[in-house]
């Protein structure tokens, strides 16, 4: 079996989540994008760019009505993500935030309260995002796969349509991951044991001790070796055409049957993606004779998964992943993704 490199060799380091890191490097803007082409974003349904200063200067923080006590803001979300990848990883570089936002919300200031809405002055209004997710490269941890590099990233996804507003302040939650952003179409490889899908805390501090967790735990070799292992598995046309049908018919069953069969959770938008992108992505699509290796299929899933809403990305990111390890099992003669390709 291949032997995994990552490049340079660098290891999640067990480290004292308290202790004083100095030698962590966060890369300014600037220093990210110098003499770089513009990239194209690791989300785009719905969504759009905003910097952490807008959000910092620009933006209101919501609050629990019922006792005013103030939420984790984005921006805090962002920094105690941030600082948590530097006691992970304390000699890399960290790359500055990539942003995405959604669902505005808009409101004014008090004496705004009777101006029409053509009367209105900048000064007046006051604004923040529903929605909001972001990711953070560590470029000096990559991997190629097929003349693709991959580089470790960290994120998080934060949604207050799932917090309740209305009641006095409790646990804030919040989903956070760490894995691998593909430079060539930005599509997030995530896996299961580098996701959480909620944490829980009512600080920063708690935050943070919980993201240092899960970027210890998470095993980057073993990842690696997975998405690696992609590439080694071949579909032939009829197969993908059937796991294409298949997966449309999931959509279909009772609640009952589905609990049968492995979770999938692409909607046929997404779907429509992942077939026409077989036909026609410059990078992943199929070979002459139809077959397509599992690699380039899971990206094109994962090129499929930016068209899904904030709330729902990271949650599509890793279903990828673990639909196309079912699917390289199946092609092995496992039964239990068999479903899906017969």
């Amino acid at each position: 079996m291949e032997t995994m490199l990552l490049t340079p060799v660098s290891q999640v380091r067990k480290i004292n989540p308290f202790k004083e890191i100095e030698d962590a490097v966060i890369l300014t803007t600037s220093q990210d994008t110098n003499n770089k082409a513009p990239r194209k974003q690791f989300i785009e349904s719905n969504t759009k760019e905003v910097c952490i200063q807008h959000l910092k200067h620009e933006c209101v923080i919501p609050v629990f009505s019922k006792d005013n006590e103030v939420t984790i803001s984005h921006t805090n979300f962002i920094e105690t993500v941030q600082e948590a990848a530097c006691m992970a990883f304390p000699r890399e570089k960290i790359a500055s935030p990539d942003i995405r936002v959604s669902h505005l919300i808009k409101g004014r200031t008090p004496d705004a309260v009777h101006k029409p809405v053509s009367e209105l002055q900048e000064e007046d209004k006051t604004l923040y995002y529903e929605r909001m997710a972001f990711t953070i490269e560590i470029p000096t941890i990559y991997e190629d796969i097929k003349g693709n590099q991959l580089t470790l990233t960290v994120g998080g996804v934060r949604a207050y349509n799932h917090e309740n507003l209305y009641s006095k302040k409790t646990f804030e939650k919040f989903k956070v991951f760490i894995g691998f952003k593909n430079l060539v179409c930005c599509n997030l490889c995530i896996s299961t044991d580098g996701f959480k899908e909620e944490i829980k805390a009512m600080s920063t501090t708690e935050l943070q001790q919980k993201v240092v967790e899960l970027f210890q735990m998470y095993n980057i070799v073993k990842h690696i070796h997975l998405l690696n292992s992609f590439k080694n598995y071949q579909m032939t046309e009829h197969q993908f055409a059937q796991m294409v049908g298949k997966t449309r018919l999931y959509q279909c069953l009772s609640p009952k049957e589905q609990k049968l069969l492995p979770k999938f959770e692409f909607n046929d938008g997404q779907l429509n993606i992942i077939a026409r992108s077989y036909y026609r992505d410059e990078d992943f699509k199929k070979n002459p004779d139809g077959s397509i290796n599992l690699w380039n299929l899971y990206n094109l899933f994962t090129g499929a998964n930016k068209n899904s809403y904030i709330d729902s990305i990271l949650d599509r990111a890793v279903n990828a992943t673990d639909f196309l390890q079912g699917i390289s099992l199946a092609l092995s003669g496992d039964s239990r993704y068999r479903w899906f390709i017969d």
